[in-house]
């Protein structure tokens, strides 16, 4: 008797997992947060905007400050909203950073509700490496769009979060958006 065998016809035993490919985290995971830590010249965020806005997932270039998808995102949809500054804490912010950061972060929830339909949103920003800060020295807030039912046992589980879409699908759909009439 032979062993069972799959599509590819290896051996193996079948079982009733399904398998969740996410090789993108691998680079996060075995760098961890220290490798965000460095300074302005390693800073993600400062070096996105100096790239095209398909190959640094930005959604929206304002004066001040951008928006972009989550390279690791808890959902799809995850947005981040960045000053163009490099600055650690949100009350480095000028009065006019602050203002388009809370335009940009209202208008990253209009065009979610439209793109995604989400029932709910975690925003929310992580001050500082003792405060979960994965890029610490470079302020940004995170919009999670939220659906009932998303915070399922594969997270806590298996450290594992399905995302349903890819990034590039995610990142032109909001951005088409972000151009459209939402109010």
């Amino acid at each position: 008797m032979s062993e069972p065998t799959d599509d590819f016809e290896l051996a193996g035993v079948p079982d009733a997992f399904q398998r969740l490919w996410t090789p993108h985290r691998l680079a996060y995971i075995k760098g961890g947060q220290a490798q965000f830590n460095k300074g302005q010249e390693d800073c993600p965020f400062c070096l996105a905007p100096g790239r095209s806005d398909e190959e640094s997932l930005i959604a929206f270039r304002g004066e001040l400050c951008f928006v972009v998808l989550n390279l690791y995102p808890y959902n799809p949809g995850h947005l981040l909203v960045c000053p163009y500054r490099h600055v650690p804490d949100y009350t480095d912010l000028t009065i006019e950073e602050t203002a388009e950061f809370a335009a940009l972060s209202q208008r990253g929830m209009k065009v979610l509700r439209k793109v995604a339909k989400p029932s709910g949103f975690n925003l929310g920003m992580n001050q500082g490496v003792t405060g979960g800060a994965g890029v610490a020295g470079h302020l940004h807030q995170h919009i999670v769009p939220r659906w009932g039912g998303d915070g399922n046992f594969l997270p806590i589980i298996a450290q594992t979060k399905a995302i349903t879409q890819t990034l590039g699908d995610v990142r032109e759909q909001v951005a088409q958006a972000w151009t459209e009439q939402l109010d």
